[in-house]
């Protein structure tokens, strides 16, 4: 499994668990039971990593369409160099 699809993933499951917390706390708040909707409006935010995992997956999705766009032997020679920097 790449790591930009698993910052995909990552971001999907925060951003569902947070729709549902907003969604929960706008029903609570509707009721007149603020004390719940303050609950669920505070895990809603607390899913704020969502956007953490898309700018993780953005810049691994650009470095990957990036790298392809290097003809194939620049590639060899940029990694070949810096294999010879390390040793």
């Amino acid at each position: 499994m790449s790591k930009t699809w698993e910052h995909y993933h990552h971001a999907a499951h925060h951003h569902e668990k947070a729709a549902y917390h907003f969604h929960e706390a706008a029903k609570y708040d509707q009721a007149d039971e603020h004390e719940k909707a303050a609950h669920h409006a505070y895990l809603a935010h607390g899913h704020r990593h969502a956007a953490h995992h898309d700018v993780e997956a953005a810049k691994l999705h650009s470095e990957q369409c990036s790298m392809k766009a290097i003809p194939a032997s620049a590639q060899v020679a940029k990694k070949k160099s810096a294999a010879q920097d390390a040793a």
